[in-house]
Order: structure tokens, then sequence, then C-alpha cells
């Protein structure tokens, strides 16, 4: 390891970085290093401007993907080496704003039902009754749990904060007998013959995509489409739209009200929290 990616680690390490950041971070500037063949502490302003370019116009890199780099590589002169001010410009095409195809509750339903396995049934329903990320879900650890309250502890999310989430009665009893039947420690879902490990978040994005493809539902999207399925869902039950923020723990309420916007109308006074487990259709087990 050089002394550079070092002092680079050192430096996330101190800020509190997650670990996909380190990741995401890291591999900006190992790209960087091969792209030029030199250490990026010997480039130049101009050279990494055109280091952007190259990622915009020749790779075709998603804008996302290029704000990545972008925030990495920027991170690294700044904090890292030193540099007094880094001004340069990252000229992305727009990204169009789209809606996404949003999952009914009989999709949900059926996605699940497809899925046999009943630890990838349980992670599936855990991460669409408490609207989780996929990073949160594959980490939950037994003990963040708290059936006395009914609440889950979502412990360093995206942007290293904690948060607290309602898990529906019946949800909590599905947590229950998964519990009794697999006695899971401490991992909520460890790996199959590793349970001091837990699942990857690439497993469980495996998982989904293979109870999706078995169940007939062609919408387009991912194992995120579940934590999309659980915010539509409790706005059409009413739950406020501050409350959402929190329970997904959105930083922004900017973030949230998209949500709103993808199903005008449907906001109205409700009970809050729904139990969106119970409104599936039965299933076996």
């Amino acid at each position: 390891m050089t002394p550079l990616r070092k002092s680079m680690i050192a430096a996330m390490r101190q800020r509190g970085f997650s670990p996909r950041t380190h990741e995401s971070y890291l591999a900006a500037v190992t790209y960087l290093a091969r792209y030029y063949r030199r250490s990026p502490a010997e480039l130049k302003p101009v050279e990494l401007q055109g280091y952007f370019n190259h990622l915009v116009q020749e790779r075709n890199l998603s804008a996302a993907t290029c704000r990545v780099h972008f925030h990495g590589i920027r991170f690294l002169y700044l904090r890292v080496l030193k540099w007094p001010e880094v001004n340069l410009e990252l000229v992305v095409p727009k990204r169009p704003q789209r809606v996404p195809e949003l999952l009914t509750r009989a999709e949900v339903a059926r996605i699940l039902a497809a899925c046999t396995n009943p630890k990838h049934q349980m992670l599936l329903e855990a991460t669409y009754g408490c609207g989780l990320r996929v990073s949160e879900v594959v980490v939950l650890r037994v003990r963040a749990i708290d059936g006395e309250r009914q609440l889950l502890r979502v412990e360093q999310g995206k942007g290293a904060k904690d948060r607290l989430v309602h898990i529906g009665p019946s949800l909590l009893q599905r947590l229950r007998r998964y519990w009794s039947l697999y006695r899971p420690h401490p991992w909520l879902f460890p790996r199959a013959h590793a349970a001091d490990h837990h699942l990857s978040i690439n497993t469980a994005q495996r998982v989904f995509a293979h109870a999706k493809a078995h169940s007939g539902v062609h919408k387009i999207g991912g194992i995120h489409s579940l934590r999309h399925a659980y915010a539509t869902h409790q706005l059409q039950h009413g739950l406020p739209v501050q409350e959402l923020q929190r329970l997904l723990g959105h930083r922004n309420l900017d973030s949230t009200m998209r949500y709103v916007h993808w199903l005008p109308g449907a906001q109205r006074a409700g009970p809050g929290h729904a139990d969106l487990i119970a409104e599936l259709a039965p299933r076996d087990g």
C-alpha cells in the first residue's frame, strides 16, 4: 500500500466515511493513476480536468458515476494533498427525470411469494416492511430488533446516522418465527456457511432479481424498488411526509417529496404507520 493511499484512508476514517465511500473514493483515485500511469500527487489541474472530460465524453459514464469520481478525486487533493483549492468543472448531461415503475401491493406479494428460501424471503420482507436500503438490511443484527416497542434500530445508515424504524405487528411476528426456527446470531441474515459474516449486498440483489424473475413481475427495478414501494404505500395510508422522511433516513425533505410528486393526490389523512406486510396477499409459511 502506497503512503498516499494510507493517508487517504486515514483522512476518510477521521471523518467517519462509510465503507462504501472508502471503496468508491479509493477506486476513483486508482483509475486516475492508471489513466496517467503516474502518481496523482504529480498531476496538474489541467490534467485532472482532462480526465473528467474523458470520463464523460469518451467512457460515457453516467452522471452519478462521474460525480463519485469527481468527489473522490477532489477529496484527495483538498484533504490529503492539501491543495488550497480545486477549481475543476464537471459538466455532465442533464439527468432525465423519470418516474420509476412503482410496485403495487399485489406485485410485492408475488415477488415475496416467489422467494422459496425462508431466510431470503425474510430479508425481502424486512426490506419492504421497514423501507430499508439494501446496505442497511444485510447488516442488521438480531439485537437491533426491539420487540417490546416494535422498533428496529438501523445502525449507521447512509450519512453515518442511526435511526429507529417502526416494525408492523405482522412483520414482527414473522421475524420472531424466523428467529425461533433458525436462531441467527449475531447477524439477522448470516451467510450460509459462515454465520459470523452477514450476507453481501450482491447476494441480496441477486435474491430479489431471482424472485422477481420467477414472480412474473416485469417492471424495471432492483431491490431498491421495495423501498420505493414502502414509501409510496405508507403515503397512500396517510403517513405525513415529514415522518416518512425520518423513517427513510433522508437528510433533505426534497428527497422524500419526490414520492409525493410520483403519486399526485395520494396523500390524505390517515392512521399513520401501516402494517404493510399484513396487507399483502396470504402466502404459505
